[in-house]
């Protein structure tokens, strides 16, 4: 673990420094991921998969440890945990329905994660630093790649699927949560520091309304790419 240093502080320095560098390094994946050859990009899909379970998988067993577990966090619970194995899933096997859960979580909740991060711990390079920002950039940066550099496309399908699923997750993780004491993905309650849900009223409101932006937010972000034809993606 990295020595306890200031705490990070959303908006400072660090924070600003890390939106930078997962938008410029999602442009610069997409430039460079369009410049390979055909024949190159399963092997560069799957590198960039080895990547983000290589990232990950060690995090999620350091959380699992008797030292450092805690039934209300080290669980792999939290979407943004779901959303990096999705990734992986998704960069080893460039299938459809993997791609479409992570183009929508990594596109839109993934993001707000970034704008409002419930993150209460000392900056750089603390491992609960490292293991928040590290995680969620590498998410976008799947999304980014295998979207607009590899040339998946979501389809209505897939938003539906996308939509079950995740409607899917939150029921579990409202019983999970009601039984463990836990809050995992906000479903319980609002989270500490102030996000978006403080916009949509208490609970439960606040998760019916997320429903319903959720959902028009995913299909604006469909509709572009299904108006003139219907991509072809593996299923």
């Amino acid at each position: 673990m990295g020595p306890v240093g200031d705490r990070f502080e959303a908006y400072g320095p660090s924070h600003w420094v890390l939106m930078v560098l997962i938008v410029a390094g999602s442009v610069i994946l997409v430039v460079l991921g369009r410049g390979v050859p055909a024949q190159a990009l399963e092997r560069w899909c799957r590198a960039f998969a080895v990547v983000v379970l290589g990232f990950n998988v060690p995090l999620l067993a350091f959380r699992l440890m008797p030292g450092e577990w805690d039934v209300a966090e080290s669980l792999p619970l939290h979407l943004c945990d779901l959303a990096w194995m999705v990734a992986a899933w998704a960069l080893w096997t460039r299938r459809a329905t993997p791609h479409a859960l992570l183009y929508f979580w990594g596109l839109t909740l993934t993001p707000q994660a970034i704008i409002t991060p419930a993150l209460d711990s000392p900056d750089f390079p603390h491992v609960n630093f490292i293991e928040f920002w590290g995680q969620h950039l590498l998410v976008i940066w799947a999304a980014a790649f295998l979207t607009w550099a590899v040339g998946l496309r979501p389809t209505w399908r897939g938003y539906w699927i996308s939509v079950g699923v995740t409607a899917a997750w939150g029921l579990a993780m409202l019983v999970f949560n009601e039984a463990a004491g836990t809050n995992y993905g906000f479903v319980s309650s609002k989270p500490e520091n102030p996000s978006l849900l403080d916009l949509m009223g208490g609970w439960p409101t606040y998760l019916a309304v997320e429903v319903v932006v959720g959902m028009a937010a995913w299909a604006l972000l469909t509709w572009p790419w299904t108006r003139s034809r219907e991509p072809v993606t593996a299923p």
